[in-house]
């Protein structure tokens, strides 16, 4: 009878999450992992941590528990640990920072590539705050590339804008215009690191805009553009090159963005006119 009190009242017990209080006071709470389940553990720390991340008990820039940490709380190895934080570091959710840990990342940043847009428009779409700085922005003659795009002579002046897109103070893109002097003069004359490009060509030029030809691709980053976005050098990027056409048949510019990797993703919806 002794024995079987003992064991309900074991029973009785509630079992408690580890908790852990980071340097923000934040809680890192962690439920007891099931060991004979057939997910992985790894995978139960990431789902756990994730949860906490979209509930906002961890935001953005947050400090997350350490590798020894998290193998000291949940009972793991160090190995399994570092396979949830580099789980959560690949989705994005997270990012290491050398000598300084593993923090909260900024929720990644949709662009729907079926949906023509401006960089402005689609950010505060999003509920986000854009900016932009302005890297250059001059006369240059064209190259035979964007003579090719804007359908112009080769060496024909055009203005060549480059500027460091951001969204809530975030770099994620560096974005590379040519527009034809000829056909849009007085664009070097206006500030635009607080003039939305489109809304220019739209009320000052009367200017509407009908289709884009895009390319994407990825790469990784150059040594300059991963100092602008603030990423390793040769981190992945997302390349889209663009031909803005107007509703009277004339392409209206020619365009290059790189896009953070860990913060821009392309977005494609394909309706299912031929699935078989």
């Amino acid at each position: 009878m002794a024995r079987k009190a003992q064991i309900e009242e074991q029973r009785a017990v509630p079992i408690v999450p580890a908790v852990k209080v980071n340097s923000n006071g934040r809680k890192w709470e962690f439920a007891p992992l099931d060991k004979g389940s057939f997910t992985p553990m790894y995978f139960q720390i990431q789902t756990q941590l994730l949860k906490m991340i979209q509930s906002g008990r961890l935001r953005p820039g947050d400090a997350m528990p350490s590798e020894d940490e998290l193998s000291r709380e949940c009972g793991v190895s160090r190995m399994t640990a570092r396979h949830a934080l580099q789980s959560l570091k690949s989705q994005g959710f997270a990012s290491r920072h050398k000598g300084q840990g593993t923090f909260v990342s900024q929720p990644r940043v949709e662009k729907d590539i079926m949906h023509l847009s401006g960089f402005t428009a689609e950010m505060r779409a999003l509920g986000l705050h854009p900016s932009s700085q302005v890297l250059s922005a001059e006369m240059t003659p064209a190259s035979a590339e964007v003579a090719s795009h804007l359908r112009i002579e080769v060496e024909a002046p055009v203005f060549q804008l480059r500027r460091l897109r951001s969204a809530d103070g975030l770099p994620v893109a560096v974005e590379e215009v040519w527009i034809s002097r000829e056909q849009f003069p007085g664009l070097d004359k206006i500030d635009f690191s607080s003039v939305s490009l489109y809304r220019t060509l739209r009320e000052q030029y009367n200017i509407r805009v009908s289709r884009a030809d895009e390319v994407l691709e990825a790469r990784s980053a150059t040594g300059r553009e991963a100092e602008l976005l603030g990423i390793p050098r040769r981190s992945s990027v997302l390349v889209i090159s663009r031909t803005l056409w107007s509703t009277d048949g004339k392409p209206v510019e020619a365009a290059h963005s790189v896009y953070r990797g860990d913060r821009y993703r392309a977005v494609l919806s394909i309706p299912a006119t031929a699935v078989e």
